[in-house]
């Protein structure tokens, strides 16, 4: 006899079933207008114009399966005619969280007889014979990609389109992806572009009420950005991780407001268990011969610090990324949330006050480090400083590594700039990490905010899959200050063309552009006037020797990283502030 079916979801029962209170439905209405206020929401019209152009994609991708099945001459009208074509959505868009300027994830799913290498081919030459004049405003297919993706800007939407050919003749418009049998035979990339929208349709099943995990996840990412903690390739959880970790707290409250579950999620998380995962359901094993996370199995699974666990087969840590330094930032912040909510229920305080913006530069450290990422023409610049980006995450870990360090923390966004420079000599400058030929009339963009498609595919991993022609000889230089560990062992890596050069700054040397209207640069403090005391210790510093001088240390770091090297432990040793290195 089959066992009864747990009525609630989750791999636990729930800790409360109450329903909400006036108090905690008025909470709730205060956060959502605070929400609105922060222009979360999406208009109406911009909402409808995001579903005619998906319903655009829709016929597109059903033209596109035809005319390529038409030009392999192998198959009947009536065969082409029933192959169909689907597209299904994943990340923000799909998960009911999108707002204004998000982008779309897109997942076009088609038939066997037709092949990634066809969807390359044939596909952008029908979205532009079916779209209307001016509609696509950029086009950059990036067949080479770790996820092969064509990133789209349409009618002012962006849009990632990413594809997968499945083992059916025909793809129809009610096909679920949910079945575990529709992966045989996907090869690695395959499986990485149904993994989205698997994940994300499992996720949704799993949360008691939709209208609540959307509220709080909409507070929690606001949130996660406003404190620089949002990022999986900066060593912090990224959407779907933060998703599944509101899921799992609204599992745990299957009745409560968007509101409870904000100020609950801030305390069960704040106070987990780690390295006990968060999982949405049992992991399910399924019939591929593929890696499911096991720690008892897998050695690289025990060292996950914080493991998120993704609810659909193959189930993968979604925050695997996370280092011991980013653990203790958002350890603190949540604690930090957790006491914030506790004041705004007792009206002591305002949602407002939840989505203060960090002071990451303004006072939190006093020493930062920072890499400039240089090259000699705009795209090899774009998939360098995407390279430099992705391995973020070493730099942090080897400097976790000196026992003279407590934390080493990332900061969430690299920083694009544009220099004009006449001559040899100003490009090395720039090279050097000098701003004096900075373009003065060019806003300092995020590389988030630049929306460069070659710069977030290789931020994402797949530098190592694309290959750039050699730099051109411009005298300009385009740069971006990121954080980051060594690179030299790209296969496209040349001395000549890709430059990394660390820069140990003090917080009052930090940058004009890293800060925000109204925010208040760091200054150097007054010095304190000499007594004698300090005169005899003058006096004794006199006997240090050339070679002990932080000065010329300081000289042979950076000649070292003018070299190609990046700095050693023991160079960092002598540049520390109370235990910490913030990397930014």
């Amino acid at each position: 006899m089959a066992s009864a079916q747990p009525s609630h979801k989750g791999v636990t029962p729930p800790i409360s079933l109450s329903l909400p209170t006036s108090a905690e439905i008025t909470a709730n209405d205060a956060l959502i207008d605070e929400l609105k206020s922060q222009n979360n929401f999406e208009s109406a019209e911009d909402t409808e114009r995001r579903k005619k152009v998906l319903q655009l994609m829709q016929k597109i991708t059903a033209e596109f399966v035809k005319e390529a099945m038409s030009k392999k001459g192998m198959y009947s009208q009536a065969v082409i005619n029933g192959a169909g074509g689907k597209i299904f959505t994943f990340g923000s868009y799909r998960l009911g969280v999108y707002g204004p300027g998000s982008d779309i994830d897109t997942l076009i799913v088609a038939p066997k007889q037709v092949t990634r290498d066809d969807f390359f081919e044939y596909f952008p030459s029908v979205l532009q014979r079916m779209s209307s004049a001016g509609a696509i405003e950029e086009l950059k297919p990036v067949p080479d990609a770790f996820v092969p993706i064509i990133k789209l800007e349409y009618s002012g939407i962006s849009i990632d389109l990413i594809f997968a050919s499945i083992q059916l003749a025909s793809v129809p418009l009610q096909l679920d992806l949910k079945d575990n049998n529709l992966l045989r035979g996907l090869d690695d990339s395959g499986l990485r572009s149904l993994n989205g929208t698997r994940v994300t349709d499992e996720l949704l099943d799993l949360v008691p009420q939709q209208k609540t995990f959307r509220t709080a996840l909409r507070t929690i990412k606001l949130w996660a950005n406003a404190r620089a903690i949002y990022g999986n390739v900066y060593g912090y959880p990224g959407g779907i991780a933060w998703a599944m970790a509101v899921a799992r707290v609204c599992q745990l409250y299957p009745q409560a407001t968007g509101s409870v579950i904000v100020g609950k999620f801030f305390r069960i998380i704040g106070k987990w268990a780690w390295p006990q995962p968060i999982i949405l359901k049992d992991i399910e094993s399924g019939p591929l011969p593929v890696r499911i996370w096991n720690p008892q199995v897998y050695k690289g699974d025990r060292a996950h610090l914080m493991p998120i666990i993704t609810p659909a087969y193959p189930s993968m840590c979604a925050t695997h990324n996370i280092t011991s330094s980013t653990k203790h930032i958002l350890t603190k912040e949540l604690h930090r949330g957790g006491d914030l909510v506790d004041k705004i229920f007792t009206k002591q305080m305002q949602w407002k006050d939840l989505f203060d913006r960090h002071t990451f530069f303004t006072k939190d450290y006093k020493y930062y480090l920072s890499i400039v990422s240089t090259s000699r023409d705009k795209i090899t610049q774009a998939l360098w400083a995407g390279l430099v980006e992705s391995r973020l995450r070493l730099l942090v870990s080897d400097l976790q590594a000196d026992p003279l360090i407590k934390i080493a923390p990332p900061f969430c966004h690299g920083f694009k700039r544009e220099h004009r420079c006449q001559n040899e000599e100003e490009v090395d400058a720039v090279i050097r990490g000098e701003l004096k030929y900075q373009a003065i009339d060019v806003k300092t963009e995020t590389v988030e905010e630049s929306k460069d498609p070659i710069h977030a595919v290789a931020a994402e991993g797949g530098a190592d899959n694309i290959s750039v022609a050699d730099g051109a000889n411009e005298k300009k230089a385009n740069g971006s200050t990121i954080t980051i560990a060594t690179c030299q062992d790209w296969k496209d890596y040349n001395p000549d063309v890709n430059f990394l050069h660390v820069i140990h700054t003090r917080n009052v040397d930090l940058p004009d552009d890293v800060f925000q209207p109204g925010e208040v640069k760091p200054t150097r403090p007054p010095k304190k006037k000499a007594t004698k005391k300090d005169g005899n210790a003058k006096r004794e510093l006199t006997n240090i020797t050339k070679e002990d001088s932080p000065t010329l240390k300081k000289r042979k770091l950076e000649e070292d990283v003018d070299q190609g090297a990046l700095p050693q432990r023991n160079s960092v040793k002598r540049r520390q502030s109370e235990n910490t290195v913030p990397v930014g």
